[in-house]
C-alpha cells in the first residue's frame, strides 16, 4: 500500500486555519466502545492557544512519518480490498494532514492519515446502522497502522469537528487524555438505541471497532475492577490481558506476548490454584472470570454466533483464599508439590478497626474508643470487641498482635495517632467476644513481643518462640486452638486444673485408648478449614469427599473405643469430649453412604450420587440421554444394511463419537449426504445425517444433565451445612484433645513438674528454667535454674541488679513464661512451682524508637510505663526492664525511683524491677517488708585484673565470670566495660575508658565523703565530736 508523502520543500507549517479544522482522536474512545468528543477550537473557528499548542507539539518530523512500519487494520473486510481502494484515489492526497506524533511512552506509536477519519465516520449515521450503511463516496487512501500493546491515547489529526458538552465534561475529568470527535457523539446515540432492539448483533462487533470481542468483554470487565488483576477463562486455559498480563508474567515466571492489541498470557485451568495463591502472596488482588455457558447448550440460543457470556466468580485477596479454585485439600493421589502452594491461610484474619467519630473531633481528648470487627473467612471464625484505648494505642496493639491479621480494613478518616500506629504495625458458636478481662490473662502487644511468645525478637520466626515450644499438635485446627490459649490463659483455676489433669492423664496413663486416639488424630485433614469451604459451597466433589469420609472413619473408631473410654479415662474433660464427638458425627454417615467414590475423586457430578431418587432432575435427564442413546445404536443396523458390512461399528476418535469408519477404496458407496469428519490414508470417517441431528440432541442433553447436576450438588451442600454448628463443635471438641496430647507431650521432655494454682497472690518457683532457652541449649549445655518467691503478704517487689549480660532478661521471662504455661495449663520446668492465679502480665524491656508514631526510644519506655501503670492491678505481674535509662542520670534514676515506688505503695502488684542504678536499691530500707534486694551472681578475677611490668599507670577493664545465679544483695557495679571487651571494642579505647571509669568513680567517691563529713559536722552536739571531726579531716 502506498503511503501519503510527507510535506516538502521549505519546511512551511501547515497553515492555521487547517490546524483549527483538526482534532485529535483516541484510539480508544471507551471500554465499551464507545465514542467521546473533544473540542479543540473556539467559539469563533479559531483554535485557542492550548489546542494550538497542542497541534504545534504533533507536529512530527518527515522521516519519522517515513519510518512507520506497515501493518493491517483490524476490520471485518479484507485489507487488501481496502489497500486497492485506497491506492486508487490519488486525487484526495491534497486534502490530508500531516499526521500528528504518537510516540508513546513504550512502544511505537501508530499514525492515520484523515482518510482514515473518514473510514470511521461511515459507522456511525444518523440515519440507520452502520452494519447496513452502503459506501456512497469514493473511498480514500488509508494509512496503516501498527498495533497498540496499551490504553494511551492514539492521537490522529482530523478536520472539521464541533465541540460537544459531553466531550467537554469528558476533558475537565481527565485532564484532556481522552479526545475524540463531537460529529460522533449524537450518531452513536442513535446507533446504540437501534442496537439496543435487536440483541443479536450486539454494539461491540469488530466490524465497528478496533477491538476484538473479548477484548471489548476485558475492558468492560476491567473498568468495574480496576484494583484487581483479571484472570478470564477461555476454553482450557485463563488468560491475562494488558498489564494483567504483564504482572503476572513477571510474577509467574510465564510467557507474555502481543496479540491483537493487548499483551496475553496464559496458565492452564488445572494450576489455577498455584499461581492465584502465587500472585496473592505477592500483594495483588486476584479476579477469576469464568464462563457461563456451554458451547452445546449456547448453539440451541438466540445469541449462539456471540461472545460467550463470562462474569467475576471470585475475588481472592490474603484473607479470602478459601474454595477449591484456590485453596484445595492436598489428596493422597494427588502429584501437586506442596511446596508450590502457600502456607496454611486459616489463620489469616481480616480486620476491620473504626474509631467513635465524636472522639476524633476532639483533638485534646486523649483516650479514644475503639471497635474492632475480625473474620477467618477459612474457619467462619468471628471475633468483635469495643474498648477504651489511650494515646499509645495498646490496647489495639494488643488485639492486632494477637490476631496478626493480614488485612485491615480502615475507615477513611482515623485520628493521627492511629494512623501513625497502623502504619508502623503494617511495616513490620462462630461469633465470640475477642478478649474478656474475666475470662482470659490480660497480655498486651508489649508482652507478646518482648516474651517471644508467638514469634522471636531476632529474625520474627515461629523457632525460639514459646509456642514453637509447646506446639507438637498433630492436626491444623489443633494448632489454631493451641495459640489461642497461648495468648489467652485462663483465669479460673477449675478450667486450668480440668487441663492439667487431662494432660496427667495421658503423660501418666498406660491406657491403649489415648494412644489409638492420638494415631488417628495424625490422619486427619484439616476438618475446620475443610466443613467451612462447604459451608460456602466454595468445596470440591474431593473435598466434600475426604471431609465427609474423615468425619464418618472418626465417628467409628470413637465409636467402637466408647465402652474402653468409659472405663479407662479419668479425666472430666477428656471422658466428656470423647463420649460427645459420635453423637455429634452422626448426621455424617448417611451423606458419605449417598457418595460414589470413585466419582468424587474424579470430580464427576454427573455420578456422584449413587441412589437417584432424592434428585429426579438427574434422573429424568439420565433416561433422556439413555433413549437418545439407544436410537443412535438402533441406527446401526440401518448402517450395516446400507453399508451391507454386517461388521460395521461404531468408533470413537479424538472425543468424536459414533463415527462409521469406512475404507478409502469404499467411500464411493457411502451417500452423498453423510458428513466426513476426517480420514488417514487408510480409512475415511462419517456421520449419518441421522446421527448428526441426534448427536447434536445427545450433547445437548450432556450439558443440561452437568447443570442440573450442578444444582443438585448445591441443595445438596444446603443440606449438609444444616448439621455445621454440630460438626464443628466436634472438630472444636478434638482440637482440645489435640492440645492435651501436646501439652503431654512437652511434659515428657523431662524435669517438668505440674504447677500448684491458689487464689492468692504467689509465684513461688524453684529452680525453674527458661523454657525456650532450655530447649534450644538442650542436653549438651544446660541452662542454671534459678528460683523464685514472690507473695502477696510478704516480699513482692524484686529489685535485681547484676553485671550486663549477666541473665538479668532471662530470668525475669523465665519467671513471666512460667506463669503462663502454668495459667494455659501445661507442666512448668522447674522442681516445684506455685501459682497464684495473676490476671495480666505487663512488661516494659527493651529500646527502641518508634518512626512511624514519631516516638523517641525514651518516649516509647516512658508511653509503654505509662500503660502500665493504668493498666496493672494487684492481681497483676509487673516487670520494668532498667527503665529510665533513656535520659540523663539525675532523671533516669528519679523516673525509676517514683515508679517502683508507685507499683510498691499504690498498684501492690508482683513486680520485678531490673536497674542499674543503685539509689532505687534504698526502697528496700523504706519497704524492707514488701522489697528485697537481688543481683546476679559473677565473679571478679584478680589475676586477669593485673597490670603487667611497664604499665602501672594503665588502667584496664575487669575480668567478669558470670554465674548466672539470683543472689540476695545489691551489686554495685555494672561491669560494663567487660561487655565491651567481649564484644572486640578495640584495646586502646578500652584502656581509656577504664581510666575514664576509675577517675570519675574516685570523683564520685571524694563527693561522698565530703557529704559524710559534712552531715557530721553537722550534727556535731559538744566540742569532743567537734574534736574529733577535726582530727577525721586531717588524716
Amino acid at each position: 500500500m502506498s503511503r501519503r508523502k510527507p510535506v516538502s520543500g521549505s519546511g512551511t507549517r501547515i497553515p492555521a486555519p487547517a490546524a483549527a479544522r483538526q482534532a485529535v482522536l483516541s484510539r480508544f474512545f471507551k471500554p465499551a466502545g464507545h465514542l467521546k468528543s473533544c473540542s479543540l477550537t473556539g467559539t469563533s473557528g479559531r483554535p485557542s492557544s492550548d489546542s494550538a499548542a497542542l497541534l504545534e507539539q504533533q507536529q512530527p518530523p518527515t522521516s519519522e512519518l517515513n519510518g512507520c512500519k506497515k501493518r493491517t487494520l483490524e476490520y471485518d473486510e479484507p485489507v487488501k480490498k481496502r489497500a486497492k481502494q485506497a491506492n486508487g484515489n490519488e486525487e484526495e492526497e491534497s486534502d490530508t494532514e500531516k499526521i500528528g506524533n504518537c510516540e508513546p511512552r513504550k512502544c511505537l506509536r501508530p499514525r492515520m492519515v484523515l482518510k482514515s477519519l473518514e473510514k470511521l465516520k461511515e459507522f456511525c449515521c444518523d440515519s440507520e446502522p452502520p452494519y447496513i450503511r452502503a459506501p456512497t463516496e469514493p473511498q480514500r487512501r488509508l494509512a496503516i497502522l501498527p498495533k497498540c500493546t496499551d490504553f494511551e491515547d492514539i492521537s490522529i489529526h482530523a478536520k472539521h469537528t464541533v465541540p460537544s458538552e459531553d466531550s467537554s465534561s469528558r476533558m475537565s475529568q481527565k485532564g484532556g487524555s481522552l479526545l475524540g470527535f463531537a460529529h460522533f457523539t449524537s450518531s452513536y446515540k442513535s446507533h446504540e438505541s437501534v442496537q439496543s432492539t435487536s440483541e443479536a448483533k450486539p454494539p461491540n462487533r469488530r466490524t465497528k471497532s478496533i477491538y476484538t470481542p473479548l477484548e471489548l468483554q476485558y475492558l468492560e470487565m476491567k473498568e468495574q475492577h480496576k484494583d484487581a488483576i483479571l484472570c478470564i477463562e477461555c476454553g482450557y486455559k485463563y488468560r491475562f490481558f494488558g498489564e494483567d498480563a504483564e504482572i503476572a508474567a513477571r510474577e509467574l515466571n510465564i510467557y507474555c506476548h502481543l496479540d491483537h492489541n493487548f499483551m496475553t498470557a496464559s496458565i492452564p485451568t488445572h494450576r489455577l490454584f498455584v499461581h492465584v495463591r502465587r500472585l496473592v502472596a505477592k500483594g495483588h488482588k486476584v479476579g477469576v472470570v469464568k464462563q457461563t455457558e456451554t458451547a452445546a447448550l449456547k448453539a440451541l440460543g438466540e445469541n449462539k454466533s456471540s461472545l460467550f457470556t463470562r462474569k467475576l466468580t471470585a475475588l481472592y485477596t490474603k484473607s479470602t483464599l478459601i474454595g477449591e479454585d484456590v485453596n484445595p485439600l492436598i489428596k493422597l493421589d494427588d502429584p501437586v508439590n506442596v511446596e508450590e502452594i502457600a502456607s496454611d491461610t486459616s489463620n489469616n484474619y481480616l480486620l476491620c478497626i473504626c474509631e467513635n467519630k465524636e472522639n476524633l473531633k476532639d483533638k485534646q481528648k486523649r483516650n479514644v474508643t475503639i471497635g474492632i470487627v475480625g473474620v477467618q473467612p477459612a474457619t467462619g471464625e468471628v471475633v468483635f470487641d469495643s474498648f477504651q484505648d489511650s494515646i499509645s494505642r495498646s490496647e489495639l496493639e494488643t488485639r492486632i498482635l494477637k490476631l496478626q491479621p493480614v488485612e485491615l480494613l480502615l475507615p477513611s478518616e482515623m485520628s493521627d495517632h492511629t494512623e501513625k500506629f497502623i502504619k508502623s504495625v503494617t511495616s513490620v458458636r462462630n461469633f465470640k467476644k475477642f478478649s474478656s478481662e474475666m475470662e482470659f490473662m490480660t497480655i498486651n502487644g508489649t508482652a507478646l513481643k518482648n516474651l517471644e511468645i508467638l514469634q522471636n525478637q531476632v529474625d520474627s520466626k515461629f523457632r525460639g518462640s514459646l509456642l514453637w515450644v509447646l506446639d507438637h499438635t498433630k492436626t491444623p485446627f489443633g494448632r489454631r486452638k493451641l495459640k489461642k490459649w497461648v495468648t489467652q490463659p485462663l483465669l479460673k483455676s477449675k478450667e486450668i486444673n480440668a487441663r492439667l489433669d487431662a494432660v496427667s492423664e495421658v503423660l501418666l496413663s498406660e491406657s491403649s485408648v489415648l494412644a489409638h486416639i492420638q494415631n488417628h488424630l495424625c490422619k486427619l485433614p484439616d476438618l475446620e478449614r475443610g466443613l467451612c469451604s462447604i459451608y460456602h459451597k466454595k468445596c470440591s466433589t474431593q473435598e466434600f469427599f475426604i471431609i465427609v469420609k474423615a468425619l464418618c472413619h472418626l465417628k467409628i473408631e470413637i465409636q467402637a473405643l466408647i465402652p474402653a473410654i468409659n472405663s479407662q479415662v479419668k479425666s472430666d474433660l477428656l471422658k466428656k469430649f470423647l463420649l460427645e464427638i459420635p453423637e455429634l458425627l452422626d448426621p455424617v454417615e448417611h451423606y458419605f453412604n449417598i457418595l460414589s467414590e470413585q466419582a468424587a475423586k474424579i470430580g464427576d457430578k454427573t455420578e456422584l450420587f449413587k441412589d437417584l431418587s432424592d434428585f429426579p432432575s438427574i434422573s429424568t435427564r439420565k433416561e433422556e440421554i439413555q433413549m437418545v442413546t439407544a436410537k443412535v445404536n438402533l441406527h446401526l443396523q440401518e448402517i450395516r444394511r446400507l453399508l451391507k458390512n454386517p461388521s460395521v461399528h461404531y468408533k470413537t476418535v479424538l472425543g468424536q463419537e459414533f463415527l462409521i469408519e469406512v475404507k478409502n477404496s469404499l467411500t464411493s458407496s457411502i451417500p452423498s449426504d453423510w458428513v466426513k469428519i476426517g480420514s488417514t490414508k487408510a480409512v475415511s470417517r462419517f456421520h449419518s445425517p441421522f446421527i448428526v441431528e441426534n448427536y447434536r440432541h445427545l450433547n445437548q442433553l450432556r450439558e443440561q444433565l452437568v447443570l442440573d447436576c450442578n444444582t443438585e450438588w448445591l441443595n445438596f451442600l444446603d443440606h449438609f451445612s444444616e448439621h455445621y454448628h454440630s460438626l464443628c463443635k466436634a472438630v472444636h471438641h478434638l482440637a482440645t484433645i489435640d492440645c492435651i496430647f501436646s501439652l503431654a507431650k512437652v511434659a515428657k521432655q523431662g524435669d517438668y513438674c505440674r504447677p500448684v494454682l491458689q487464689e492468692e497472690r504467689k509465684i513461688v518457683i524453684k529452680n525453674g528454667r527458661h523454657p525456650v532457652i532450655d530447649m534450644l541449649l538442650g542436653e549438651q549445655d544446660q541452662y542454671v535454674p534459678n528460683s523464685t518467691y514472690l507473695s502477696g503478704d510478704s516480699e513482692r517487689v524484686m529489685i535485681i541488679t547484676g553485671p550486663n549480660m549477666g541473665g538479668k532478661s532471662s530470668y525475669i521471662k523465665q519467671v513471666a513464661l512460667i506463669t503462663i504455661m502454668a495459667q494455659i495449663g501445661s507442666y512448668v520446668p522447674a522442681e516445684e512451682a506455685t501459682i497464684g492465679i495473676v490476671d495480666g502480665i505487663f512488661t516494659r524491656m527493651g529500646a527502641a524508637d518508634n518512626i512511624y508514631k514519631g516516638q523517641s526510644t525514651f518516649m516509647e519506655e516512658l508511653a509503654d510505663t505509662a500503660e502500665i501503670i493504668r493498666k496493672a492491678t494487684s492481681q497483676s505481674l509487673v516487670i520494668l526492664d532498667e527503665l529510665g535509662r533513656g535520659t540523663s542520670t539525675h532523671d533516669g534514676i528519679a523516673i525509676a525511683y517514683a515508679t517502683l515506688e508507685h507499683f510498691i505503695r499504690d498498684v501492690q502488684s508482683l513486680t520485678l524491677f531490673v536497674t542499674h542504678y543503685p539509689p532505687v536499691c534504698e526502697l528496700e530500707k523504706i519497704y524492707s517488708r514488701w522489697v528485697g534486694n537481688y543481683h546476679m551472681g559473677f565473679l571478679v578475677n584478680e589475676e586477669e585484673s593485673t597490670q603487667e611490668p611497664g604499665q602501672e599507670d594503665e588502667e584496664i577493664p575487669d575480668f567478669v565470670t558470670f554465674l548466672y545465679q539470683i543472689t540476695r544483695g545489691v551489686a554495685s557495679r555494672s561491669y560494663g566495660l567487660n561487655v565491651a571487651k567481649l564484644a572486640d571494642v578495640p584495646g586502646e579505647i578500652l584502656k581509656k575508658a577504664a581510666y575514664k571509669s576509675k577517675e570519675l568513680e574516685r570523683l564520685v567517691n571524694v563527693k561522698r565523703k565530703r557529704l559524710k563529713s559534712f552531715a557530721k559536722l553537722w550534727n556535731a552536739a559538744d566540742a569532743t565530736e567537734l574534736q574529733e571531726w577535726t582530727s577525721m579531716v586531717e588524716i
